[in-house]
């Protein structure tokens, strides 16, 4: 594998000249609309914090939805022929160690911002009439979680990353601790500390990476020319602190225990949001700055990837409790995504293409996408019927469609997404991966095809069990269908997963100018193909 010392002296000298007028000067003509989405969220939830229990829901509904209104430019305004950063902002923050307040986004981090800014809202109204105790200070941590998590998306400065990553387990954290089931402390810490172990080995390779380019810019880290051994140990931190957000197995053992003992909410956000943070942070650090680590360990990250996919879907099959399937199911699914993320090497060894790479790479961002969809409704769908029942048992239930009509149509389209069928958003990704797949190696794309057979036996089981049959018991028979409310939510995201599986060219156009430039950045000259 040839170390890339020779990738851009020059390059690099430019980006630091660049970086260093930028920061120097911030552009007023910008509506900084950046800066609007992360801090209306965290003011409006400060805001919350101070005003009655009865003004705390109406005032954080209309601070989330201003906040999606405000991220709507974002697609409507951005500018599908280009990789360069767009909505950029630059202001000095801690001058003396060349710490900037430095945002931007591209194909990669824009749809994740429209994902966070949509589901907050639907997260807010589920909690409208549940969450009864401290419902402003349920409702301020959302919203405040929400800015922090725009700004992961959003920051081009490795520190401004930082901050924004640590400071967003805080809310989750509280979240789980205050609202959680009776194993919540438990699952609060647990969440707390993998989580923080990954962000710390993840700072110390900044400061590491800082050293050398005498920048904290992240895309300056992106032309610094590291040699192999440097990049090796680089990308292992990125890895342990990128796998456990995804997670990926085996430091998944956290994620079915905070699911289990979130609130609804939580697990939602947990699902639909801050998983993809690993997968964005593979996109965003590793795959850039150690490109010659990532295709020497490439088959690690294939390895994992499968074993989720594989072996998570048997765990899957076992399990009595609804949202625990679903938490399984979520680490199968973001197989899907790293597989997508890193097949892309092997593919390019074969094929001296970068086509079938880069439809691996859109895959697996399609597969994030689709997943925030289909997890989060599938999610609330659960927490529909542990409001009423107060139990998320799958024996608990038989029968639903008897009584719930409506709530079983939606559970039944959201179970057959979720087992990829075609039409929804579901589908999409896992095509694109495993026909991609295909050009890299038969047995990675048989194996990961086949085991969606066990996606749809878990998913469509747990559906049979709760759904369909004769009214199980008095409490079922007592169960009365979803309101407005709880209609409105479902039909948003239903919406969404049929007109991305129906039309998906707007995503995968937004992301396609960044995927190919990555893509040339990691591969073209670096790995020789096979002839």
């Amino acid at each position: 594998m040839a170390v890339t010392l020779q990738r851009g002296n020059e390059k690099m000298l430019q980006r630091r000249v660049l970086t260093h007028n930028k920061e120097q000067i911030t552009n007023m003509t910008d509506i900084s609309l950046l800066s609007v989405l992360i801090w209306l969220p965290i003011l409006g939830g400060i805001w919350v914090l101070f005003v009655e229990s009865s003004a705390a829901r109406p005032i954080a509904l209309a601070v989330s939805l201003i906040t999606f209104l405000f991220s709507l430019p974002l697609f409507f305004n951005f500018n599908v022929n280009t990789y360069e950063m767009q909505f950029t902002e630059t202001l000095a923050w801690i001058p003396s160690l060349g710490i900037n307040y430095q945002l931007g986004i591209d194909g990669f981090s824009m749809p994740l911002i429209i994902l966070t800014t949509f589901t907050m809202v639907l997260v807010i109204l589920a909690g409208w009439e549940v969450i009864k105790s401290k419902p402003a200070q349920y409702m301020a941590a959302f919203l405040i979680m929400e800015g922090l998590m725009i700004g992961v998306f959003s920051a081009l400065d490795a520190i401004l990353f930082y901050v924004f990553w640590e400071a967003m387990l805080i809310p989750m954290f509280i979240i789980i601790g205050v609202w959680g089931g009776p194993r919540r402390i438990y699952a609060s810490i647990k969440f707390f500390l993998y989580t923080f172990l990954g962000s710390v080995l993840m700072l110390i390779s900044l400061l590491y990476l800082y050293s050398q380019a005498h920048s904290f810019a992240i895309l300056d880290f992106h032309q610094l020319p590291l040699t192999l051994e440097a990049q090796k140990w680089i990308f292992i931190a990125f890895l342990i602190a990128f796998a456990v957000k995804v997670p990926m197995w085996p430091v998944h053992t956290w994620l079915p225990d905070a699911h289990v003992e979130a609130p609804t909410g939580g697990s939602v956000i947990l699902a639909a949001i801050m998983l993809k943070m690993g997968g964005y942070g593979f996109l965003r650090f590793s795959l850039p700055i150690t490109p010659d680590a990532s295709a020497a360990f490439d088959w690690l990250v294939i390895g994992l990837s499968l074993i989720a996919i594989v072996y998570i879907s048997f765990v899957a099959l076992v399990q009595q409790d609804m949202k625990k399937l679903i938490a399984y199911s979520s680490i199968s699914h973001m197989g899907f995504a790293t597989l997508g993320f890193f097949i892309g090497f092997i593919i390019y060894k074969n094929t001296n293409s970068l086509d079938g790479a880069a439809m691996a790479m859109e895959g697996g961002m399609m597969q994030m996408i689709s997943h925030g969809f289909i997890s989060g409704a599938l999610f609330l769908c659960v927490g529909v019927l542990y409001d009423r029942l107060h139990s998320r048992e799958i024996a608990t239930y038989g029968g639903v469609a008897n009584t719930m009509p409506l709530f079983a149509m939606f559970a039944v389209f959201f179970a057959m997404a979720n087992s990829g069928l075609p039409g929804t958003s579901g589908f999409v990704g896992e095509f694109l991966v495993i026909i991609s797949s295909f050009k890299a190696n038969f047995w990675i794309a048989f194996t990961a095809a086949t085991i969606l057979i066990l996606g749809a036996a878990y998913t469509l089981w747990m559906i049979k069990r709760v759904i369909y049959g004769a009214v199980a018991n008095d409490g079922v028979a007592s169960l009365k269908d979803i309101n407005g409310r709880e209609t409105f939510i479902l039909v948003a995201l239903a919406i969404a997963v049929l007109l991305f599986g129906i039309w998906p060219a707007p995503l995968l156009d937004v992301m396609h100018s960044s995927v190919q430039h990555l893509l040339e950045h990691i591969l073209v000259s670096k790995i020789p193909p096979v002839m």
